[in-house]
């Protein structure tokens, strides 16, 4: 169950004359609660742990009701919270009516010492403005309906514009909250599972992502983190797929082809992202100390929901979120 952890009164007992007498003390926020910060703050933190620390983090999928159950997960198990809470616009009816709560969460996670990343499983433009998983984002649309998405004043252009315009009042939020979103728009580029996905090159894949920073950018919602992210295929070749370092802050990589990225892996994302930071934005596998000792550049991982218990035994997520590289909420630091 999702517990919002808002500033609460605690009960305290002290002895008055053999009494237990029982006082309200009122528990402000946090002391490692973040202030209203810019982007380039929480980017330029990422820069300075390159090498020497990662951030934990646990992604929170559907429903849009209950944002934070997994992140109570990794409390239930090791008593800390992720140094960065993940959570989804999603993308069906009723998730899409319950945005608020997310974005709320989003809030509470941020004012509790918290990173905040969020992606978007978008329904295709071909279809509604509310789908299922099947058939509405994991669907194909054809190569000429995808240049009809990327042409403007085309329908299929200006349906997913419409799309675009109705995250923007919620994305806003936070930046009007003084909160940097680290920001994964059309994840996993490389494949073939999602419409937008697997049309490498300049007119493929990366024009989708180019035009949505152009336009969410135009909205002024410069608190956006732009996290590019491919998943672990073997293929290779990810970098037909990089839209170009004006366009990107954080170079990422899903590992699901295997549980841990190799060292290949490691190295090629290191040759797109350059002197950019480098993060796992998904996994199945909680980290091992030999995974961060020998491929150390990575920044944050996130762990992919109900994963987190269902890959990984309790003590296994216990020694993660114990590592010494690893920070949790109340350790990130800027």
């Amino acid at each position: 169950m999702n517990v919002p952890r808002f500033p609460v009164a605690a009960l305290t007992a002290t002895l008055v004359a053999g009494v237990a007498v029982v006082a309200a003390v009122t528990i402000t926020s946090p002391a490692d609660a973040f202030a209203a910060t810019p982007k380039s703050t929480v980017i330029n933190y990422l820069k300075t742990i390159t090498g020497n620390h990662i951030v934990s983090g646990q992604h929170n999928k559907e429903p849009a009701t209950a944002p934070g159950q997994y992140t109570q997960q990794v409390h239930d198990v090791t008593g800390q919270w992720p140094g960065l809470w993940g959570g989804d616009m999603m993308f069906t009816a009723n998730d899409i009516a319950n945005r608020q709560s997310v974005i709320n969460q989003a809030k509470i996670e941020w004012s509790h010492g918290s990173l905040v990343a969020l992606t978007w499983h978008a329904c295709s433009p071909t279809v509604g403005a509310s789908c299922n998983f099947e058939g509405g984002v994991k669907t194909s649309v054809t190569d000429a309906q995808f240049q009809q998405i990327v042409t403007a004043g085309t329908a299929l252009s200006n349906t997913w514009r419409s799309r675009m315009a109705t995250v923007v009042p919620y994305l806003k939020q936070l930046k009007d909250a003084g909160i940097p979103v680290l920001w994964r728009p059309f994840h996993e580029m490389n494949e073939s599972w999602n419409w937008w996905g697997h049309r490498p090159g300049a007119n493929g894949s990366l024009k989708l992502y180019q035009q949505m920073r152009d336009y969410f950018t135009s909205q002024g919602l410069d608190n956006l983190i732009w996290v590019w992210n491919v998943q672990d295929n073997p293929a290779g070749g990810w970098a037909s797929y990089y839209p170009g370092s004006n366009y990107v802050d954080v170079v990422t990589l899903d590992a699901w082809y295997k549980s841990y990225p190799s060292s290949g892996d490691y190295a090629q994302i290191q040759s797109i992202a350059g002197s950019k930071p480098i993060a796992i934005a998904e996994m199945g596998k909680v980290p091992t100390a030999a995974l961060l000792d020998s491929q150390p550049r990575w920044t944050y991982f996130m762990i992919w929901s109900e994963q987190l218990r269902g890959n990984n035994s309790n003590a296994e997520i216990q020694t993660a979120y114990f590592l010494p590289r690893v920070y949790n909420q109340g350790e990130v630091k800027f």
